[in-house]
């Protein structure tokens, strides 16, 4: 490093070269050019001129410098300098030990990280020290034996961060062997910043079991930030956000998506001076932030900044429904008001004030519930107990408290509780009395309460008891000490039903008075779902935990990832899993119902990494800026230098006239500009595709290179628009060709993909493509045009060339199943009503996505449409339809139909625009079967 210079020389030796530069100039001054030769005159010529000095006795005094600058140019590009050096240094001699922290926190700043271990590994593989490569977050999947520079590079470039915290005490456990046997001589720890117990003893390990020379590299430019303790109140949903130390001020905002990755909401957050937790909280509706699934510190690109929330955030509305006249005469005496009071903090309270449950449970279920509390009613009538059971069925949860009156009620008019009720009730000092109140026992690992602590504080005076039989224990989720039920639950179709088996006020137990009763009922309310869902509750319909498979993780950068061949399917009633190798943060379940692991809980804190506490150990920082090589700019200029001696050596020979060098100049100024960095171009033929499809709605056909196809196709696209523009509110423009393995996809709702055996099959990168244009939307109608070549008899995609082509094709993409288009379906009524789909051919059915049966219609003949909002990915036909639209330019039709029919065009000319309609709206159809049972429930 030169002082006072961002610079520094990888071999500094060379420059002693320099002090050959005076004999050079030494040398050359005293070596004339090479004499010039002229050509015999006339003696009349000789005559006129006049006496001189005819030869220079040394070089030019510029072509001496031009020289030494070369030679300069040279030795300092061989000395290795480098702008900005980092000053990396491999600490120690004999082998080196390379620490890696890859936990979350070393995401950010990822490549510096990895660019700075590269550069000390360099340096090691110049001194000739093999290498231990040690990565703090996988302590027990790594080679930790030494190894050389290139195998050590390469596992380098395969490290990635993990979203979840190093575990550095057992790296130091895995690294005691080595620590024993004296076989490390220096040790290099780059490190992610994040401190704790956990680098206290790797800390410790490096004092005291290692012993060697130590160089930690610590803090990076990008601030160490993360996101925990999520809680959503009446008001808002908020998050703490948190970082190491506290020196300062600084900002940012949290931005909220919901499943899909669509942005919901931001809110912003500041830290003041000296704080290392704020807060930052979503004013929004009830039904949006409902839709917030992930939550995320703008710009921070790690996984701890990344907070994944599920069903225990949402606001659920729970319907309270007293059956006590005592409520209105005595609301603070009220079961009512202990339930809404601890129902407060996390669920919406539905409190219609109505006695008449004819009226009060019809509001509740149109208002959304997915909880109905019934607090002491004993007998329903039967119009409330049958809306009660369908929305149960549907998914709903009925919480049901013990009283007098369900104490008194007969077991067989009670229908809708867990499990079968004796008559009267247990009283202290009664017949089936306690001499002393009963405490609370135990949960059932099997319930929504696996895991909560049980108070020694609750005991129980009165209940109301359950018969024994062989289902009770399996129904129990909390007992009591002397094994009877406190708490049961049993599954109804989709919903549930769960009985508390004491009043929801202090008459019976000191239970609504406890924190415990507020964790009962808030997990209660998160194990519910609103009945529209029909999402899985977390324990089985027999009892049984379900495991949550993995669906949506995080890797270290806080991106949602697909696959993880180490992830394990997850518990369903796990309370508080620590992410590791096993169980990442990430999404669990399916996209009804998921369970979110993320990497800070809600106590958690950032605690920086005490530096101190290495002793004797050099503390750098992590380089701001990249280190650049001088070394090839210098021998660039080193070029030129050269290329113009040249041209001055021929010039002061004669051998160069200024006619001459003017070429050769700009050939070497060519050849200069052509060693620097070209400047890079726009593709003008991809933003002209681009702005086409983007500035007008257009049909779009697959080129197959075959341009008798091509032409058809177009000419039939063409054809088709031009109906469109006629008969419908439609007015597209002309049609375009994409080649699907070059252009892009999305500009165009729906393809047309006339399929020729003879073209080649597509890659695997452009099946790809196209299973993704699928996915995300769009439709792509394949079309055979085989009709005529089908075997007698024939059905599905075989027996012809094309149509094994097809088959092919489909094999490398992930197809739904398919069927022909039912009676029922949109497509049949999208503008034209049609009973079926013909082109230039007709007979063969168009095929598209299977849609599975409404199970709630008798048979298919009951319902007028098919259910869902999506539209058929894939449409399958032989019948050559682009052949039956094409026209010229003057309107005419260029191929027959067969059999020559009018109608057959027109059916097929309907059956082009009611594609056209389905893929640009959907089943906007079917809703219009609704549309009578939406004005009836308006009153009009």
């Amino acid at each position: 490093m030169i002082a006072g210079l961002p610079l520094a020389f990888a071999t500094p030796v060379l420059l002693s070269a320099l002090v050959l530069l005076p004999a050079i100039w030494w040398l050359l001054k005293l070596t004339p050019p090479r004499p010039r030769l002229e050509s015999f005159p006339p003696t009349r010529i000789l005559a006129e001129i006049a006496p001189k000095e005819e030869q220079p006795a040394r070089s030019p005094w510029w072509l001496t410098a031009l020289r030494l600058l070369l030679a300069a140019l040279v030795i300092l590009a061989l000395a290795g300098p480098v702008w900005r050096p980092a000053g990396e240094s491999a600490a120690g001699d004999g082998t080196l030990l390379l620490v890696v922290d890859n936990d979350w926190a070393a995401a950010r700043d990822w490549p510096a990280r990895i660019e700075t271990a590269k550069r000390i590994v360099d340096i090691a593989d110049r001194a000739g020290r093999p290498i231990v490569l040690a990565a703090s977050a996988d302590p027990a999947n790594q080679d930790l034996a030494p190894a050389d520079a290139a195998t050590i590079r390469t596992r380098l470039d395969a490290l990635a961060p993990r979203p979840y915290a190093a575990n550095r005490a057992a790296l130091a456990a895995a690294l005691a062997p080595l620590g024993a046997s004296k076989a490390i001589g220096g040790a290099d720890w780059l490190a992610s910043g994040l401190g704790g117990p956990d680098a206290d003893a790797f800390t410790a390990f490096l004092n005291d079991r290692l012993a060697v020379p130590v160089t930690l590299y610590a803090g990076t430019p990008s601030p160490l930030l993360g996101i925990a303790d999520p809680r959503s109140t009446a008001e808002a949903l908020t998050l703490a956000v948190l970082r190491p130390a506290g020196d300062g001020t600084a900002t940012g905002s949290l931005v909220a998506e919901d499943l899909k990755g669509r942005p919901v909401g931001t809110a912003p957050f500041a830290f003041k001076p000296g704080e290392t937790r704020t807060e930052a909280a979503f004013d929004l509706p009830t039904e949006l932030r409902n839709d917030i699934v992930r939550v995320e510190i703008a710009g921070s690109g790690t996984a701890g900044a990344v907070q994944l929330l599920d069903d225990r955030f949402q606001r659920r509305r729970v319907g309270l429904i007293g059956g006590g006249s005592i409520d209105t005469a005595q609301p603070l005496l009220s079961p009512l008001y202990y339930l809404s009071r601890a129902l407060q903090p996390f669920a919406d309270v539905l409190d219609t004030r109505d006695a008449n449950a004819e009226i009060a449970v019809p509001k509740m279920i149109e208002g959304g519930a997915a909880v109905i509390a019934l607090a002491d009613i004993g007998t329903l009538t039967p119009d409330v107990e049958r809306k009660l059971t369908d929305w149960v069925d549907k998914g709903g949860t009925l919480l049901r408290f013990a009283g007098p009156r369900l104490a008194a009620a007969t077991p067989g008019q009670n229908t809708l509780i867990p499990v079968r009720l004796r008559e009267g009730g247990r009283v202290l000092g009664g017949s089936l009395s306690w001499s002393t109140p009963q405490p609370l026992a135990s949960f059932s690992a099997e319930s929504p309460f696996a895991g909560l602590a049980v108070p020694n504080d609750v005991t129980v005076s009165r209940q109301v008891l359950a018969e024994p039989d062989g289902n009770l224990a399996g129904r129990t989720w909390a007992a009591l000490a002397d094994g009877t039920p406190l708490v049961t639950a049993a599954p109804m179709g989709k919903g549930w039903i769960v009985l508390f088996h004491v009043t929801a006020d202090t008459s019976w137990s000191n239970l609504p008075l406890s924190g415990t009763f507020v964790e009962m009922l808030r997990r209660i309310v998160a194990f519910s779902s609103p009945p529209a869902d029909g999402a899985a509750r977390t324990a089985g319909s027999s009892g049984s935990v379900v495991s949550l498979p993995p669906y949506r993780l995080l890797d270290g950068f806080g991106r949602f990832t697909a696959n993880d061949p180490f992830a394990r399917p997850l518990p369903a009633n796990a309370q508080g899993t620590v992410p590791d190798r096993e169980h990442p943060p990430g999404l669990y379940g399916s996209d009804e119902a998921f369970r979110a692991v993320n990497v800070l809980a809600p106590d958690a804190t950032l605690v920086p990494l005490d530096t101190a506490a290495l002793r004797g150990a050099s503390v750098r920082a992590y380089p701001t800026a990249a280190p650049q090589d001088l070394a090839p700019v210098l021998l660039v200029a080193a070029l030129a230098c050269l290329i113009l001696d040249a041209l001055a050596v021929l010039w002061l020979n004669g051998g160069l006239r200024l006619r001459r060098a003017t070429p050769a100049a700009l050939l070497a100024a060519a050849l200069i500009l052509a060693a620097g960095p070209r400047p890079l171009h726009a593709d003008e033929a991809s933003d002209r595709f681009a702005l086409e499809a983007a500035n007008q709605t257009r049909l779009a056909y697959v080129t197959t290179g075959n341009s008798e196809i091509d032409e058809t196709s177009r000419a039939g696209l063409a054809g088709l628009s031009r109906e469109l523009a006629a008969r419908t509110a439609l007015e597209p423009g002309d049609p375009m060709g994409v080649d699907v393995e070059k252009d892009e996809l999305a500009f165009f709702p729906l393809l047309y993909w006339p399929i020729d055996p003879a073209s080649p099959m597509p890659s695997s990168a452009t099946l790809s493509k196209i299973d993704a244009y699928m996915k995300q939307g769009g439709s792509i109608l394949f079309d055979t045009r085989d009709e005529l070549d089908r075997p007698p008899g024939g059905s599905g995609f075989v027996g012809t060339p094309a149509a094994e082509r097809l088959r092919d094709m489909l094999s490398g993409l992930d197809i739904p199943p398919l069927e022909p288009v039912p009676s029922n379906h949109v497509l049949t009524k999208a503008f034209y009503l049609l009973g079926d789909f013909p082109g230039r051919y007709s007979g063969g059915p168009l095929w598209v996505e299977a849609l599975p049966p409404d199970e709630t219609a008798a048979s298919a003949a009951d319902r007028p449409v098919r259910p869902g909002d999506g539209v058929s990915s894939i449409l399958i036909t032989e019948n050559d339809l682009a052949g039956a639209w094409a026209t010229d330019a003057d309107g005419r039709y260029l191929y027959p139909t067969v059999p020559t029919d009018p109608r057959q065009r027109e059916m097929a000319v309907r059956t082009g625009v009611n594609i056209v309609m389905y893929a640009l709206t959907g089943n906007y159809k079917a809703d219009q079967v609704h549309v009578p049972a939406l004005l009836e429930r308006l009153g009009q």
